[in-house]
């Protein structure tokens, strides 16, 4: 089992520079540990410092890891030109020397579409429209104009090309079944994410293998999970306090009024102890034996979502019993 991490930093109006510093560091610790890489949120409007430009992190990244994979989780393509973006990646991809895994997706949270005066009922056909542009931006070494419902280019032609071929690898987020089979059919690779209980995470890991058939490859999927390794039962359960406060600020944000159900979050609305039970919190034993299970259901990629940083947790991940000091279970 490889272990990534999942997130992204915190900013304050006081200290701005601070949240990304100590992410910063956090990241790189994470690399001597032996961690695979990232993978970044994009989110706008919180009010409470998420970060708005995963793609400007990296790029520093780029400059101070040498193995570390770097990735998106994800870049929402209704808030993007799809050309600009297409170019942002690939430099990213230069720079790092091929490292770029750049997740896509549709977005999710309504506080969004409101701040950007856009109508999330657009959602799927601006993401699909700006996938074609982006994917033909990437593959094509001559210039093309472009005529779609959401965007127009004339005489484009994509500069730098990715180092990676035909271009970084996508990864998708997505829990319904129609998606899973699209993403499968598209080569997508699948995100899947931290709330989901693992009895779902299977039936999910297992449509997305019948719909790929030859093609499945178990590290094209990753499952983010939310972890905690404590050293009491006190002091786990002040963890899920924290947590819980996180989630409530999320539901919020991705919440329109009135609604009641929605993706992520929101499908576990009404079974917050679904979302107890999905989490790696937990002693070390408790947590290697969640581990166990997720290896059953054919998880193979991890993606750490570790409470406020927390580095005791950070370095016993990788160290937990029953793995080989690495990152393998």
């Amino acid at each position: 089992m490889r272990f990534g991490l999942f997130g992204g930093a915190q900013s304050t109006l006081s200290d701005p520079a601070r949240g990304y510093r100590d992410y910063l560091e956090y990241l790189l610790e994470a690399e001597s540990l032996g961690y695979a890489g990232c993978f970044l949120t994009e989110h706008h409007f919180t009010g409470w410092g998420q970060v708005s430009a995963p793609l400007h992190l990296l790029s520093y990244l780029a400059a101070r890891t040498t193995t570390f994979r770097l990735g998106t989780a994800v870049m929402v393509l209704a808030w993007h030109n799809p050309m600009l973006l297409a170019e942002q990646a690939a430099t990213i991809d230069v720079l790092s020397g091929g490292r770029l895994d750049l997740g896509i997706g549709r977005g999710y949270r309504h506080n969004e579409f409101h701040g950007f005066a856009l109508d999330a009922e657009e959602a799927g056909e601006r993401f699909d429209e700006s996938l074609d542009v982006m994917v033909r931006a990437w593959t094509s070494r001559e210039r093309f104009s472009h005529r779609g419902k959401f965007w127009r280019l004339d005489d484009a032609i994509l500069e730098p090309p990715p180092i990676q071929t035909p271009h970084p690898p996508l990864w998708v987020s997505a829990g319904r079944p129609d998606s899973i089979r699209a993403a499968a059919a598209k080569g997508l690779r699948l995100l899947l994410d931290q709330f989901t209980p693992v009895d779902i995470v299977a039936e999910r890991i297992a449509l997305y293998r019948d719909a790929a058939g030859p093609a499945f490859d178990p590290s094209h999927l990753a499952v983010a999970r939310d972890v905690y390794v404590g050293n009491s039962a006190a002091e786990i359960e002040d963890a899920f306090a924290r947590r819980d406060m996180g989630h409530q600020r999320m539901i919020e944000a991705a919440r329109a009024p009135g609604a009641t159900t929605g993706s992520h979050i929101l499908a576990w609305l009404d079974r917050p102890e679904a979302r107890r039970e999905a989490a790696l919190y937990g002693s070390e034993e408790e947590v290697a034996a969640k581990l166990k299970t997720l290896a059953a259901a054919g998880v193979t990629t991890v993606l750490a979502n570790i409470l406020a940083q927390h580095r005791p947790t950070l370095r016993r991940l990788i160290a937990l019993p029953g793995t080989n000091g690495s990152v393998a279970l």
